[in-house]
């Protein structure tokens, strides 16, 4: 077809499973199965896209018709699209310890429910506890003649505590994802862990918010990487005009000890063998010692862009590929936990994360901590609760003062675009200085 100059292929079939316990009670365990297919074709100015369930890829009439459907749609485009260059390059898949698929759903099901069951404590009202797998068996073939499938298991489980004493009512929860293999074994731990957290946090106080040296937690700090900076980086929101990054390749933006790196390379929850587009994917350093270094892209915003390669497009099945993160994460420095409090003098240690907003665009952003302590003279007192941080990205780059040696990762899903995608982020514990602190306590 004359106005074509690409197309490509990506077919993803497989099966979700389900489980939902609330209180003991199993109110859902199931499994659906899927097969869903995008083609997308870049006319002679713009994409066209179709979207199709239960395509068979090897019909040369199948694949024809929907090229030809997709061309009509580019046909009425405006928009004038360049695409980088490509690099195949296929990486090499985890290992499974133990394939969930080879656990049966019953077996699931009394796992969870011994999780579920391990988080009951004296004055715990509500448990609850769901489980989600996905097998996907993921196919790609574009117009230069390129193909490649593999296979991908994930699977993970959530775990909430909800305490109550008169009328206070606070929640702990843990969560576990992996693309390791099956892991509801042996998980009591986490379930007792959001139970006695749920219970600790009644007894807990109120702090007045203000400005404070804060030490966070790699959970919390790991969600600032992830959503103060790496929404941030992607290129789409850069060639949009509506990143608070654009225009700052080269400029010194942080503490020269602070590098943010995404890479959906290594064995974590967000880990891609290649992107949505086919794409190699590789280290991405975000940030390199305080200086905005590069950009995440797909092959069309780094033609548009520049300042990164291709690689960080992702997509759910049966919808269009978007720049995404994968697995975000500030790097180790060389500062150790205790040594941070006590820098900290006097403050307030802030861990987990109950969620917030970010606008990339304006460069501001709300954290919600699940809990914390109060900081009296280099030492960790009492717990707190209802706490939040908020700030100006690039001013809270720069009041980063000591980065711990201690990174751990943290898993779950990020929206962007209506879809839905696994990812990690991390980070060791930081001191940030002069940090804004939103409490309800008063004086």
């Amino acid at each position: 077809m004359q106005d074509i100059r690409y197309y490509d292929l990506r077919q993803v079939k497989g099966s979700t499973t389900h489980i939902d316990i609330d209180n003991g009670v199993i109110e859902a365990a199931g499994t659906s199965f899927f097969n869903d297919t995008v083609v997308r074709v870049l006319g002679s100015r713009g994409w066209g896209v179709v979207s199709l369930e239960s395509f068979n890829p090897e019909s040369k009439k199948a694949l024809s018709d929907a090229i030809a459907k997709a061309l009509t749609c580019a046909e009425v485009t405006t928009e004038d699209v360049i695409l980088a260059p490509v690099k195949h390059r296929r990486r090499r898949l985890p290992t499974l310890a133990e394939n969930p698929a080879d656990v049966d759903l019953e077996e699931k099901t009394k796992l969870l429910l011994g999780i579920e069951q391990s988080a009951r404590f004296p004055e715990v009202v509500n448990t609850r506890c769901t489980y989600i797998e996905r097998q996907e068996s993921v196919q790609f073939n574009d117009s230069s003649g390129y193909e490649s499938s593999y296979n991908v298991s994930r699977c993970g489980y959530t775990v909430m505590a909800v305490a109550m004493r008169q009328g206070i009512m606070q929640m702990g929860r843990e969560s576990q994802h992996t693309i390791a293999g099956f892991n509801l074994r042996h998980q009591e731990e986490l379930g007792q862990k959001a139970g006695r957290t749920a219970v600790s946090l009644l007894d807990a106080v109120a702090v007045r918010g203000g400005v404070m040296h804060a030490v966070l937690d790699q959970e919390l700090a790991g969600v600032f990487a992830h959503e103060a900076v790496g929404h941030a980086s992607e290129g789409d929101l850069v060639k949009e005009g509506t990143s608070v990054l654009k225009g700052k390749i080269g400029d010194v933006i942080g503490n020269e000890s602070l590098t943010i790196v995404d890479d959906p390379g290594i064995p974590e929850f967000g880990f891609e063998p290649m992107d949505a587009e086919g794409s190699s994917v590789m280290r991405t350093e975000i940030i390199t010692k305080g200086t905005v270094n590069s950009f995440l892209h797909s092959r069309e915003t780094a033609a548009a862009v520049g300042h990164g390669s291709p690689g960080h497009a992702r997509a759910m099945p049966g919808d269009i590929p978007l720049v995404r993160m994968s697995n975000t994460f500030i790097e180790n420095g060389g500062a150790s936990v205790d040594e941070q409090v006590q820098e900290c003098k006097n403050g307030i240690l802030l861990i987990g994360s109950r969620g917030g907003q970010v606008d990339p665009g304006r460069g501001i952003f709300l954290f919600n901590a699940e809990y914390g302590y109060l900081i009296e003279k280099g030492e960790c007192t009492q717990m707190v609760r209802d706490v939040s941080l908020s700030g100006e990205i690039l001013k809270t780059l720069h009041d980063i003062d000591l980065i711990g040696r201690d990174r751990q990762m943290h898993q779950g899903y990020c929206g962007k675009g209506g879809q839905s995608v696994p990812v990690s982020d991390g980070s060791p514990h930081i001191l940030l200085l002069n940090a804004v602190v939103g409490g309800s306590g008063t004086d």
